[in-house]
């Protein structure tokens, strides 16, 4: 298995190496935003551990953002930083984990493994959208379209990432249905984020940016107060 790792203390990035290699890892380094695309596109890799403070242009957040628009790859967040606020924005930009230095190359190795199969239970979990999909999900002006993992508005499309749309097509698929925060993570993301349920929000911020006309009275994703958030049964028609 191929790790891109993205980190500019030289002395770190080769113990790491050295020991996954062990593991059984192939590890490619980078120092840099701009080492760390063209390691991506040379390697292909199936995960990338990413520095959040890098030198020059771009940092370890800004590899994020591209991360979930482009490659949808799983990420490590590795830094010193050890505020709440800090891991859970990680998350939220795309973060599949976050490990704060100094760490142990034991913790390491297991939390690469953990991430790996919280992958490989999401991937499956999109699967099974397509294979478990009757056809496409018409709801309001809405049309849900799992076999192709696109949606319309008002026959125009409407941009998600892979995660919006498990969410979207989740909750859609049962109108009236109340869904937990945790549950929600579980599903559209195999990982309930080691705590931060509410991490959700964010992606449901998103997503109701891209489908509601207004966000403040939204028509189709309903808040459930103090329990998480269900698909208006009133906008199916």
């Amino acid at each position: 298995m191929v790790i891109v790792w993205v980190e500019d203390e030289v002395k770190l990035l080769d113990e790491c190496k050295f020991f996954l290699e062990q593991e059984g890892f192939q590890v490619v380094g980078a120092m840099s935003y701009d080492e760390a695309i063209q390691r991506i596109k040379d390697t292909k890799p199936e995960l990338l551990i990413v520095d959040w403070m890098l030198p020059g242009v771009g940092n370890g957040l800004d590899l994020c953002k591209i991360n979930e628009r482009e490659w949808k790859l799983p990420i490590i967040m590795v830094t010193a930083k050890s505020d709440e606020f800090d891991k859970v924005l990680a998350l939220e930009l795309g973060a599949d984990d976050y490990i704060q230095k100094p760490f142990g190359l034991r913790e390491l190795s297991a939390r690469i493994k953990a991430v790996m199969r919280r992958s490989r239970r999401s991937t499956g979990q999109s699967q099974a959208v397509t294979e478990q999909a009757e056809g496409t999900i018409n709801r309001g002006r809405l049309v849900i379209r799992p076999d192709s993992f696109s949606v319309k508005k008002n026959d125009l499309p409407v941009e998600l990432t892979r995660t919006e749309f498990l969410l979207l097509w989740k909750l859609a698929a049962h109108p009236g249905r109340v869904y937990t925060r945790s549950h929600l993570l579980e599903e559209a993301l195999g990982n309930a984020y080691l705590g931060f349920e509410r991490t959700i929000d964010s992606h449901i911020r998103n997503l109701r940016h891209k489908i509601e006309d207004n966000q403040a009275e939204p028509e189709y994703i309903l808040t459930v107060y103090g329990v998480g958030y269900k698909f208006n049964e009133e906008a199916i028609s």
